[in-house]
């Protein structure tokens, strides 16, 4: 990861900065499905989990070329007014590194409760008593709103942030998450 482009939020009187945040990552999705190269990683400078917060500031890491394609695209769309778009840059040369990963919460028993009577041929009492109610997993993480695209149903992307004591290769999903690949962090 040789440079950076960090996407600020302006302040909105009228919009949340969680939901301008939620716009301008619904984009940014979009965008790293439409480039696809696996190269694009993703930070939040201001990521906090107490109190859970990502910040207010968007930044993603990768090839010079690759970020200068990201932003030759026409992705910002009617969202630029209420962001500052710095220039690409390149990181710094002491760094920490950290991994940005998606985390998702095993939330609804019912569902599992399905999937057991489903895989292992267990009746409903018998699934019931080894997935009981008190097994949904709630997460304190800080997350973004997002619409599928297939199904338009809203989801949170729960985003989890580990500290790294060197920087790790890979690829990144297009979110610009890995669960192996690491980030500078500055």
């Amino acid at each position: 990861m040789s440079h950076y482009l960090d996407i600020l939020l302006r302040p909105d009187p009228e919009i949340a900065p969680h939901q301008l945040l939620a716009a301008l990552y619904a984009k940014l999705h979009l965008a790293l499905v439409q480039l696809g190269s696996g190269r694009l990683g993703i930070s939040f400078p201001g990521y906090t989990e107490k109190p859970a917060s990502l910040g207010n500031c968007l930044r993603v890491f990768g090839p010079e070329t690759d970020l200068q394609g990201l932003i030759a695209l026409p992705w910002l769309g009617g969202l630029q007014d209420h962001l500052h778009t710095l220039s690409v840059a390149q990181v710094p040369p002491a760094v920490g590194y950290r991994r940005f990963s998606r985390v998702q919460a095993k939330s609804n028993p019912d569902r599992l409760r399905r999937r057991q009577m489903k895989r292992h041929g267990l009746s409903e009492d018998e699934a019931r008593a080894r997935v009981p109610d008190s097994c949904a997993e709630t997460l304190t993480l800080p997350f973004v709103m997002l619409r599928s695209a297939s199904t338009m149903q809203t989801f949170r992307l729960f985003i989890r942030s580990d500290a790294a004591s060197a920087p790790a290769s890979g690829m990144f999903n297009a979110y610009g998450l890995s669960a192996t690949a690491t980030v500078p962090w500055f």
